[in-house]
């Protein structure tokens, strides 16, 4: 048998550990909330994994459960003792941090969507709106507030469930899809309403404020958002974009030529372009759209001549297909151009953007060039 001093030091050793978590117990919060966020952020997988969503429907079901559970025990909570069941215990110990565990890995899957499928400067609000919730979730104080709170956030997550599930089905994005994808995602706590009214019929005026009240108010919220084209296009996204002094499609991938120095890395081609007469200028992308997707978006062409703002210059349509990993490859030209900076945007039929690249262009006289090629 081992000693029992040999016993003490483990629990002597936890207790401290306890008691410096006790003590920096925001800090801690915070680590584990940046690095489980940057975690999700390089390990998840396709936003169209029939196995993500069918994770993401099992936690929506159970937050949903155990909350209507808890709705149904306002009024006469139980009385749980040292001789009930074990399992009975830890489900009313644990429940209300199993909930929020549950909504913040939905609330973080959600963020991480939406950052992939637009441009930050077009969506910061909303993403911001997504980021400061999943943070307020993970506090003491928050965890406290009502069942009108967590309801809301379930209701948030629902529509976002949604809005990525509908056109995975449905195959494209536009308002009548996403319309149609804020019903799907608001029938599950109406239905629960329902059943409230028909099943303890004195509840409902507490039904109408715990739970549509709350839920009607993030589904004003998001078509707001959508009404200011700032709710990200899921499930489309653009993983690369570049710009480029030509393009060819061939049997082993696309050829992209530039003339990028080595020590510019961070920039996608030529983004500072060096334009000899005749030359054109190709913008070449990559969409990522799920499997049996097909929709059109389109391309964009900003100048601006000096202080006076974005002028538009072109808009290029591009039919895109999904399904392909690294996302359906496409290109634009523009040979009518004029020296200054300019952008482009790949944006969705209903100009929602999707992503965007910057480059500076500038005349020069013919010469002698050295370009390279990748491939893609």
């Amino acid at each position: 048998m081992r000693p029992p001093e040999s016993l003490a030091a483990p629990a002597g050793a936890l207790q401290r550990l306890k008691l410096r978590f006790d003590q920096n117990e925001r800090e801690v919060a915070v680590v584990f909330f940046v690095g489980g966020f940057v975690f999700d952020l390089v390990t998840l997988g396709r936003i169209d994994s029939w196995l993500t969503i069918a994770q993401q429907a099992a936690y929506l079901a159970a937050v949903m459960a155990v909350l209507m559970h808890m709705f149904f025990q306002q009024s006469a909570p139980p009385a749980v003792t040292a001789e009930s069941p074990r399992l009975q215990r830890w489900y009313y110990e644990y429940r209300s941090a199993a909930i929020h565990f549950a909504l913040g890995a939905l609330l973080s899957l959600y963020a991480i969507f939406y950052f992939k499928s637009s441009s930050l400067l077009v969506s910061f609000g909303f993403l911001a709106f997504l980021v400061a919730l999943l943070a307020a979730n993970e506090s003491r104080r928050f965890k406290a507030l009502g069942l009108h709170v967590k309801f809301a956030l379930l209701g948030l997550s629902l529509l976002s469930f949604a809005a990525i599930v509908v056109p995975v089905l449905v195959g494209s994005i536009g308002l009548g899809v996403f319309l149609l994808s804020m019903l799907a995602g608001s029938l599950p706590l109406a239905a629960a309403a329902w059943w409230v009214r028909r099943s303890a019929p004195g509840m409902f005026a507490q039904a109408r404020r715990q739970i549509l009240l709350p839920s009607g108010c993030v589904l004003l919220g998001f078509l707001a958002f959508y009404l200011f084209r700032l709710i990200p296009p899921v499930p489309l996204s653009i993983p690369f974009i570049g710009v480029y002094h030509a393009v060819e499609r061939t049997e082993q991938g696309y050829r992209l030529t530039h003339e990028r120095p080595w020590w510019r890395f961070w920039q996608n081609g030529d983004q500072q372009f060096l334009a000899q007469p005749g030359d054109r200028i190709f913008v070449f992308f990559r969409v990522f759209s799920p499997a049996r997707f097909a929709d059109r978006v389109q391309m964009r062409w900003y100048w601006e001549p000096g202080g006076r703002g974005w002028l538009l210059q072109d808009t290029i349509p591009i039919d895109i297909v999904g399904g392909r990993e690294e996302g359906f490859r496409g290109y634009g030209f523009k040979a009518n151009y004029q020296p200054g900076r300019w952008k482009v945007q790949v944006e969705t039929t209903d100009s929602r953007e999707i992503g965007r690249v910057y480059f500076t262009l500038e005349s020069v006289a013919p010469g002698p060039r050295t370009v390279e090629t990748d491939l893609d």
